[in-house]
């Protein structure tokens, strides 16, 4: 799963030869600390590794200190995404925006082109039925279109987090 690289979070990558002897500061810490924590939490530790890993975090002076405290553990937190039910209608939003411009857009052409060859019979009408029934489709099936979205969405969801707890 996408996600926000722990050590982006550093002023200065402890990582780099370059940095490595540079002191550690509280917060260099508790990003480490917060790793621990959620390779805790998911099993990925023991409480014994996890109590030897934070008192080394507690005891740590550089940043070169903190790389191997998580070195054998995934360093990328789950990108902050919007909730499920929030894109599904941002999904429903943009097919119903699209139905309505197609409507229009279509529309606005076929009367231009009826009006520059000054035709009797109003042909755009037809144009307007199709092109309107599917707006009203869209406008009219509103909670099917976002329940849809959503089932879509969290299929999506648990095949990208088995997909990430495998690799």
């Amino acid at each position: 799963m996408p996600g926000i690289e722990v050590w982006s979070q550093f002023d200065h990558d402890p990582r780099s030869s370059a940095n490595a002897a540079m002191r550690a500061s509280d917060r260099d810490r508790a990003v480490i600390e917060t790793v621990l924590a959620d390779a805790f939490a998911e099993g990925r530790l023991t409480r014994a590794e996890y109590d030897e890993r934070a008192d080394a975090l507690l005891a740590s002076r550089t940043l070169g200190d903190l790389v191997p405290l998580v070195a054998d553990l995934p360093t990328a937190a789950p990108a902050p995404r919007s909730s499920i039910p929030e894109q599904a209608t941002r999904a429903y939003l943009a097919e119903r925006r699209q139905a309505v411009w197609g409507f229009l857009s279509a529309s606005l052409i076929c009367w231009v082109i009826w009006f520059a060859t000054g035709q009797e019979f109003p042909w755009p009408l037809f144009v307007m039925l199709g092109t309107g029934l599917n707006a009203g489709r869209v406008i009219w099936q509103k909670d099917d279109i976002i329940e849809s979205e959503t089932q879509r969405l969290e299929k999506k969801q648990r095949k990208e987090l088995r997909k990430w707890e495998e690799g």
